[in-house]
């Protein structure tokens, strides 16, 4: 059984009716060469429509199923021909839609099906996309898999903010880390974030971190990170409803709390927040609703 034969047969729990089977002959699918069919992981940036890459966009239009994360603008599933059957698998804190294992397992399920897979994720697959476990299952059940980069949110706040991530003279180097881990109780290994009084500092870029301020900044100053030490909170980058709180180690939790933010938030640290490019907002934000 082929992969069109599956979707016809088995509409997808609680979604039917949302998705024209009928539309599966149209001509984009005669245009998908056999090589071609597979499963990709995908970044579709951090936003802005806008930010998605020509190659993402192009297995959009000709995808058969996508498996999709909360964080996709809304737009790129406009993308989708009318065949494709989407599936939501969006994790956001405390609220998965389904486990990694489940999101596997159907990953695996439809890639032995044929047609074109797809794995949508915010931003870039690679950074705290979870893709290696994805590629491990893929690659276990001998299936074909690519995967697609995209705009990662670090890359994305310092171009939509001004705040470069490095600066000649104040940060030669960017480490990325997370606050959330797979057990709720666990914390970063501060001891690889050590402050160097010599101001050799990396700037650091803290994903999924809002709800963990605090221990980020007590994690931060057990390791030598000086109260002055200043620090982004950067909110819903690259999309119109953007937003930036500007503070210190010794006073964010207190501003975040007078002016609380929504998330996705991407918080960055170091020097280089005191050094603000003036992007316009106007420019950035001017074909948002165009993708």
């Amino acid at each position: 059984m082929n992969l069109l034969s599956y979707l016809r047969q088995r509409p997808w729990p609680g979604l039917s009716g949302l998705f024209d089977f009928s539309a599966a002959q149209d001509q984009s699918r005669c245009d998908i060469p056999e090589a071609a069919k597979g499963v990709y992981l995908i970044g579709t940036g951090p936003g802005d429509p806008e930010l998605l890459t020509v190659k993402a966009e192009r297995l959009l239009r000709q995808a058969d199923v996508v498996l999709y994360d909360a964080l996709i603008p809304t737009p790129l599933l406009g993308l989708l021909p009318r065949r494709c059957r989407q599936i939501y698998v969006g994790k956001r804190a405390g609220q998965h839609a389904l486990k990694q294992t489940e999101i596997n397992r159907l990953l695996v399920e439809y890639g032995r099906l044929g047609g074109v897979v797809l794995r949508l994720k915010g931003g870039d697959p690679s950074i705290f996309g979870r893709v290696s476990e994805e590629a491990v299952a893929l690659e276990q059940a001998g299936l074909s898999f690519a995967i697609v980069p995209g705009v990662t949110s670090a890359c994305a706040a310092s171009a939509y903010c001004g705040i470069p991530l490095t600066s000649r003279g104040v940060a030669s180097s960017v480490q990325f880390l997370t606050a959330q881990f797979a057990e709720p109780e666990q914390q970063p290994d501060w001891a690889g974030y050590r402050y160097r009084p010599d101001g050799q500092n990396p700037t650091l870029v803290v994903y999924m971190g809002l709800t963990r301020l605090p221990l980020l900044c007590n994690g931060l100053r057990s390791v030598g990170w000086p109260q002055h030490t200043a620090i982004a909170l950067l909110d819903k980058v690259s999309t119109p409803e953007q937003r930036q709180l500007i503070g210190t180690l010794a006073d964010i939790q207190q501003k975040l709390q007078a002016q609380p933010l929504q998330g996705p938030t991407l918080i960055l640290i170091g020097d280089v927040v005191k050094l603000p490019m003036a992007v316009s907002s106007a420019l950035v934000h001017q074909q948002l609703s165009k993708p």
